[in-house]
């Protein structure tokens, strides 16, 4: 199972809520802590410290959403949606949103951990986000060589969508290949999902895999190769490899190019190798269920792990019902531009 990762007001949590910290599931019946696990505990209290203390983020960026929900009703409210002070939504605009709640899915290698500064604004704004551990990822203890599928990748998402009270929808944000779990769970559970949000994610077609979107990108010479240091074997080397991981000095280029120090030091004391065999599967999205989904898309402008050609052939191959577009942004804009997409993210949640 999964973990989750939840801010919540001060009345849920006297009502047992844990605030802003992640919940330990499996964790919780090991006596101690790993030094590996320990680092990593004291690296994200020292980076959510830091974020509450300089609040230094990207107030100067600029977004802009382009297709069918791109009318002048909704992007001139984008100004207005909070104050310049505490981040807190108009009383008046908050009552009219049907759907505070807010599922955020990270991407390959990540956890809960890396949308802590969104976490903190959507909550500042009186919204209810919650952050979930993909199986093997974050401090789920599960080993990533046995997550042979996406359905097994995906389970902490999906059991937290069928516990959700009948009547109750979420606005799912899923990251990178975060994006095929989001597909997955529209065609699963569509009824449960009020809006789906791919943020630089693999929003692919049916029949497609998670990783064609990369191979792409990357190619598959170097990096991909069946001697690259990046592939891990889990079940020895004379079969399928089970995981990758970029090597470090790839990672910064790739994923981190205009993010913060501080953030991209969190990142490479909690990354995880991915899981293969979910990024080889091919997806199977029905027009009666994935297809009634409300998508947007996220494009980031200065990505290099994906770059804005390949994130706007994924729009025009499978078109939203909206795209944004976040400039100076890297592959990990909850990092280098959390301002800019935390109100893209409050915009969306108000289009009716």
């Amino acid at each position: 199972m999964g973990n989750k990762f939840i801010c919540m007001s001060k009345k849920d949590s006297k009502n047992g809520g844990i605030g802003s910290r992640s919940k330990r599931g499996s964790m919780s019946k090991r006596k101690g802590l790993t030094e590996e696990e320990l680092l990593h505990k004291q690296a994200l209290a020292m980076a959510i410290q830091q974020h509450q203390l300089s609040q230094r983020f990207d107030n100067g960026s600029m977004s802009r959403r382009i297709g069918s929900t791109s009318s002048r009703r909704h992007a001139t409210n984008l100004s207005d949606l909070s104050s310049n002070t505490n981040n807190k939504l108009v009383p008046e605009i908050l009552e009219k949103m049907k759907t505070k709640k807010f599922v955020l899915v990270h991407g390959e290698g990540f956890g809960a951990w890396c949308w802590y500064k969104n976490i903190a604004l959507l909550e500042e704004s009186g919204l209810h986000p919650i952050a979930l551990d993909l199986t093997g990822s974050g401090i789920d203890l599960t080993d990533v060589n046995n997550v042979n599928t996406l359905a097994e990748y995906s389970t902490p998402l999906i059991d937290f969508l069928q516990k959700l009270p009948e009547d109750e929808k979420v606005i799912l944000v899923g990251h990178s290949t975060g994006g095929a779990c989001v597909s997955y769970a529209l065609e699963h559970l569509p009824q449960k999902i009020s809006k789906a949000v791919y943020l630089c994610g693999t929003m692919i077609s049916d029949g497609q895999r998670p990783f064609d979107v990369f191979a792409e990108e990357l190619g598959s010479a170097e990096i991909f190769a069946p001697e690259s240091k990046s592939l891990i074997y889990g079940n020895g080397k004379d079969n399928a490899p089970t995981g990758f991981m970029f090597e470090k000095q790839h990672m910064h280029g790739l994923y981190f190019n205009q993010s913060p120090a501080k953030d991209v030091a969190l990142a490479m004391v909690s990354m995880r190798q991915i899981p293969l065999g979910p990024m080889l599967e091919k997806l199977s999205l029905s027009a009666e269920n994935y297809g009634t989904g409300r998508r947007f898309y996220i494009q980031t402008l200065d990505d290099h792990a994906l770059s804005p050609d390949v994130q706007e052939k994924l729009v025009r191959e499978n078109p939203p019902e909206g795209v944004f577009k976040i400039k100076g942004s890297d592959h990990c804009p909850f990092f280098s531009k959390p301002q800019s997409l935390h109100k893209i993210l409050l915009e969306i949640a108000q289009i009716p």
